[in-house]
């Protein structure tokens, strides 16, 4: 465990990860609290687009977590970095939630929902979709040969205290069946969102380490970047998924806690 003791960046998923839906792991205060004092800094890495930081903020306080809108990093903020780096002129259809429109907008995009105007798609976790929605979709890619496609992550399911639900995998799946189409990625497993948290600190890849509960999208996107990845067991992996992984985290914990005993002993 010696290893964690030279990390510097934390970099946290939050469901499966720090708490479960609504509930938060008894480990989760005391975890943060141990990793500000010894000096470390922790930041929130999340591939849910369903939610804006100011949406994610008001969860952790009323889960009883004071957090800042500078500790997150999220696949929204992801998402639009790459957009203005690659797609910066286009008009947008995003198929999302109004808080992901939101952000867009507040970063200057041009967003449309007319199909004929269309001539990029985000897809995001839409937790507000509709079949229109999935039907404007399909027409604007059978319909328009170089239209570009992007996807926020690709998560398939999101977990809940009862189980899952479909994530943004899941509904570009369902998009893929209708279209032959798959997006262009932007959140984990790629390794843009340790880049940015990387680039705003000021923290090496030797100082940074990714911890989240799915080997597909956060080991992986840790793997990725070239830094320490870290699988917690508390959420959607189990043993027979890590087992048959072809990718290997670093590191496999119980959960969070034995990262503040870690930094304790």
């Amino acid at each position: 465990m010696q290893r964690i003791k030279n990390i510097k960046l934390f970099l946290f998923d939050m469901d499966g990860t720090l708490y479960l839906g609504n509930q938060l792991y008894p480990f989760t205060k005391e975890l943060l609290t141990t990793i500000k004092n010894s000096g470390a800094t922790y930041m929130y890495m999340t591939n849910n687009s369903s939610k804006s930081v100011k949406d994610y903020i008001k969860k952790l306080n009323n889960l009883g977590i004071e957090a800042k809108e500078e500790e997150f990093i999220t696949s929204s903020q992801a998402t639009s970095y790459y957009l203005k780096n690659k797609y910066p002129f286009e008009k947008i259809y995003v198929c999302g939630t109004r808080s992901l429109k939101d952000e867009f907008i507040k970063e200057g995009f041009t967003l449309t929902e007319n199909v004929d105007e269309t001539t990029l798609i985000v897809m995001g976790n839409d937790t507000e979709l509709t079949f229109k929605k999935l039907h404007d979709v399909c027409e604007i890619l059978l319909t328009k040969e170089n239209i570009k496609y992007v996807a926020t992550n690709l998560d398939v399911v999101c977990p809940t205290e009862f189980g899952s639900v479909p994530d943004c995998g899941s509904f570009c799946d369902m998009i893929y069946n209708c279209t032959g189409r798959r997006p262009e990625l932007v959140g984990k497993p790629e390794p843009i969102m340790p880049y940015l948290a990387m680039d705003r600190t000021g923290y090496s890849k030797e100082q940074t380490a990714v911890i989240g509960d799915r080997i597909y999208t956060d080991v992986k996107s840790g793997l990725n970047a070239g830094v320490l990845s870290i699988l917690v067991m508390s959420g959607e992996t189990t043993e027979e998924i890590l087992k048959a992984s072809e990718d290997k985290p670093d590191l496999v914990l119980k959960n969070c806690e034995e990262i503040t005993k870690a930094l304790c002993d």
